[in-house]
This record gives C-alpha cells, sequence and structure tokens, in this order.
C-alpha cells in the first residue's frame, strides 16, 4: 500500500451524556450517520467507556481511590499549598498521575475509574460496529497522560482494537539510504493526540474520526495498547529523581552495616 499523503480528523456531533450500561456501538454508529468507510479509525475518551460500563466508586476522598488503584508508587511530591501528586504505577501497568483516577464531571461524591480491560473494550466495540455498519474500522480508547522531561499533557492509547498500535520500520531504509535499526513509531499514540484536538477536553465531543490510515487496520487479534507499557525491567526510570537517590542511599548504608557486621564476626 502507498505511504499515506493526507490525514483527515473530526468529531461526531451528537454523542449525548454517556450512563452505565450505554450501549456505545449502537451509540457510536447511530452519530455516524453513515459516513464511515473502511479503513476508519474511531478514537473514543476513555471516560465514556468507564462510564457505560459503571466504572464509578463512590468515593469522597479522591485519594483513596487512588491508593486502591495503585500497584506502585514512582514518585510523590507535596506543592507549597499542601496538594499532593502521586506518579504511580496502576493495575493496567501504566505510569501516570493519580493511577488514572478521574474526579472531573463525575456525579457528587463518586470518582471514575479506567475500564477494567481497555483492549478487550477497544475490541468489543471495533466488532461491533464492523458488524452494525459492515466497514471494516479500529477503534483506540485514549486518555490524557503526562509526559517525563516534558509540561502539558497529550492524549495516549491505553485500548486499541483492530488497529497495528507501532509502525515497525526497523530493517528499512532513510530517505538517505541508511539502516533503520530502532525505529518504531507508536502510532496509536500519535492518532489518540491528533484526535484530541478536534475533540476537545470540554465540548462534549468523546469520538473522533481518523481517515487517511487504512494501512493500520486489520484483524481483531492485533497486538492492543497493553504491548505500549514498557516492561519493568526494560524501564530506566522506575522511580523518581528523589525517590533513587534515598532508595540508593538506604542501600549504600544497609550495605556498609552488613560489611561491619561481617567484619566484626570475622575478627582482624
Amino acid at each position: 500500500m502507498p505511504s499515506p499523503t493526507a490525514l483527515t480528523v473530526w468529531s461526531l456531533e451528537g454523542i449525548p451524556e454517556i450512563e452505565a450500561g450505554a450501549d456505545l456501538v449502537e451509540i457510536i454508529a447511530q452519530a455516524a450517520d453513515g459516513s464511515l468507510a473502511d479503513g476508519d479509525i474511531l478514537v473514543v475518551t476513555s471516560k465514556i467507556v468507564s462510564k457505560a460500563e459503571d466504572r464509578f466508586v463512590v468515593a469522597d476522598d479522591r485519594e483513596d481511590a487512588i491508593t486502591g488503584e495503585t500497584v506502585r508508587v514512582v514518585a510523590s511530591r507535596t506543592s507549597p499549598t499542601g496538594a499532593t501528586t502521586r506518579i504511580v504505577q496502576n493495575r493496567l501497568g501504566m505510569v501516570s498521575a493519580a493511577a488514572g483516577v478521574d474526579a472531573s464531571n463525575t456525579p457528587e461524591g463518586t470518582v471514575l475509574l479506567l475500564p477494567v480491560d481497555p483492549d478487550a473494550s477497544a475490541r468489543a466495540m471495533a466488532a461491533g460496529l464492523r458488524a452494525r455498519l459492515d466497514v471494516e474500522v479500529g477503534v483506540i480508547v485514549s486518555d490524557t497522560l503526562g509526559r517525563a522531561w516534558r509540561e502539558g499533557q497529550t492524549d495516549h492509547a491505553i485500548g486499541a482494537g483492530g488497529v497495528q498500535v507501532f509502525e515497525d520500520l526497523r530493517g528499512g531504509t532513510d530517505a538517505e539510504g541508511r539502516p533503520l535499526v530502532v525505529t518504531m513509531p507508536c502510532v496509536a499514540d500519535e492518532l489518540a493526540a491528533a484526535a484530541d484536538l478536534v475533540k476537545g477536553k470540554a465540548a462534549r465531543r468523546p469520538v473522533a474520526v481518523v481517515r487517511g490510515r487504512a494501512d493500520l487496520v486489520g484483524s481483531l487479534d492485533l497486538a492492543g495498547a497493553r504491548s505500549i507499557v514498557r516492561p519493568l525491567e526494560r524501564d530506566m526510570f522506575r522511580l523518581g529523581a528523589d525517590e533513587a537517590y534515598a532508595q540508593g542511599y538506604a542501600d549504600g548504608r544497609s550495605a556498609g552495616r552488613d560489611a561491619d557486621a561481617e567484619a566484626y564476626v570475622s575478627g582482624p
């Protein structure tokens, strides 16, 4: 297939407020109103997936909900105002602020957790839309995340169904004929970020369509967004700077005590 030369991204209008149990396939199909074509990729905000899956939790204290979703604390900082920000690894393996727990646009006294399995949610929507509309589309479930070393946030893919999440260019050559050794763009994240430009954060447009990358749409058995998460053993930034220093200092003191104890037992 020739390389894509144009990309079109637009949001779907008419998506209502989503409640628990809502049929997202039917809602998206009606909003699309016959506009979808083979190779289109729908980017769906994780919040409406969570709402449809009834991921509401009664929690007067959002911090308790964050703790419940946390597998590992990467870094924690308290601002001069007393507010604490926690960067953690959640049960999905993602490293983010607040474990993805959302308290915006939810009923009073509740917070919203991420979908149980965003990849499964994306695959189910892709399968449903393909059957309902007879078009081969892919689905990405997106969420807003920060980035190490850079201010601000962008949308990232946390679930994918029927979409290649990486474009593996390794083994090819660049424009000058030099071999590409490690080049593997995370196209799912790039598509999620592009879709966010038309969805907006407060415009009630939670679904966008990306057209022009039909080459990325394929089998529902394609690897999901979980494959984007870097395994812990290959994570060069497992801890925040202060936390890494504290751990190293503690490990050094412990090693010193062990050495002193061994010398004492061994004698001169």
